[in-house]
């Protein structure tokens, strides 16, 4: 929308409209999935009417067949008239991103959006003008303790989990493609949570020895709920903050330097640096911002959550190459990778 606005903008302003309701078409996603709408039809064996689907899913019909007609507006189903109805199916779209067992289902991750992040940029007015997160205010937990409100309770931790699995089911290749990380033998994902990140570097380096270190529950929760029957990769309980880091040739830090303001972001940096051994390196991954800060959008609005939720932003590579160099690692590069996250390099 920047410069001048074309004559039909003049006239009516359609993509302004479109972004001010773009909550609602969130909305709509949010909701088809956690009542389960792309799972029943995916599981069908044939398209569904609406009264079928609010049947199945003990909804009222007439909130199911708006709740379908919108769907099918935005591309997520498709639709066929009938005699008297019309008989609702499932895209390829909905069936890959937006089941539970789609082949890079994002479910975790919207279900996140909906029930942890929309609450929060409920709040997004007050966070502009204090400065600060607004986990206290939408959850009563102390602003300063941020993954006290993330893992404020098992099932939030698993939501959250979730999230991560989606996000690396999409940009998990890309990320650990984006250098050459053969060399490295030994490997730690830091915070890796579920640890599926951890398993695309498995896949894709298959003789590296790769393990992931989280908090114990993050660990138990994992084993439990996230491990897969043939996994190569290890978990190991610990807290890289508090406790120590076990000696590798690679680190993995995804999704972790943007949570924490720059001192202590450097102060975990220099730690990985002293435990890293020599030749051996650090992959950062984060989104990353322009240079100039004029993007890209993605990362603009990710700052913004971050301002919500947690302590920290995201920064252009400049901030990182800096970082980087103040912990004592050298050779930094960068790699974009033209999606949701990038990947920064530096070696020992």
């Amino acid at each position: 929308m920047a410069g001048r606005l074309s004559e039909s903008e003049l006239h009516y302003p359609s993509r302004l409209l479109e972004y001010l309701n773009g909550f609602r078409v969130s909305k709509v996603i949010f909701s088809a999935c956690e009542l389960g709408v792309f799972d029943l039809l995916a599981q069908s064996q044939k398209p569904l009417s609406a009264e079928a689907v609010a049947q199945e899913l003990r909804i009222s019909a007439d909130g199911a067949e708006r709740l379908l007609d919108a769907l099918v507006g935005i591309g997520l189903l498709e639709v066929e008239a009938a005699e008297r109805e019309a008989l609702y199916s499932a895209t390829e779209l909905s069936n890959t991103y937006l089941t539970r067992t789609g082949g890079k289902s994002l479910h975790g991750m919207t279900v996140y959006l909906s029930q942890t992040v929309y609450p929060l940029w409920g709040n997004l007015t007050e966070t502009i003008r204090e400065g600060k997160n607004q986990n206290e205010k939408t959850f009563g937990i102390p602003s300063e303790d941020i993954f006290k409100a993330i893992y404020r309770s098992d099932e939030e931790m698993l939501k959250f989990m979730g999230l991560m699995n989606s996000t690396w089911a999409i940009d998990g290749h890309d990320v650990v493609t984006a250098f050459d990380l053969s060399p490295f033998k030994t490997v730690v994902d830091l915070g890796g949570c579920g640890g599926a990140l951890a398993r695309e570097l498995s896949r894709e380096y298959p003789s590296a020895d790769v393990s992931v270190l989280d908090v114990p529950r993050v660990v138990q929760a994992a084993k439990q709920h996230f491990s897969q029957t043939d996994d190569t990769i290890r978990f190991v309980e610990g807290d890289f903050f508090s406790g120590e880091i076990p000696p590798s040739d690679l680190y993995i830090l995804a999704r972790i330097i943007h949570d924490w303001k720059e001192g202590k972001a450097l102060q975990l940096l220099q730690k990985v640096h002293r435990s890293c051994r020599p030749g051996g390196g650090v992959l950062i991954v984060e989104a990353l911002l322009f240079e100039n800060r004029r993007g890209p959008i993605t990362a603009q609005i990710f700052s913004l959550n971050m301002m919500v939720q947690t302590q920290g932003r995201e920064c252009p590579p400049s901030h990182y190459r800096h970082l980087l160099s103040a912990a004592g690692f050298r050779n930094v590069q960068v790699h974009r990778t033209g999606k949701s996250y990038d990947a920064i390099l530096g070696t020992k």
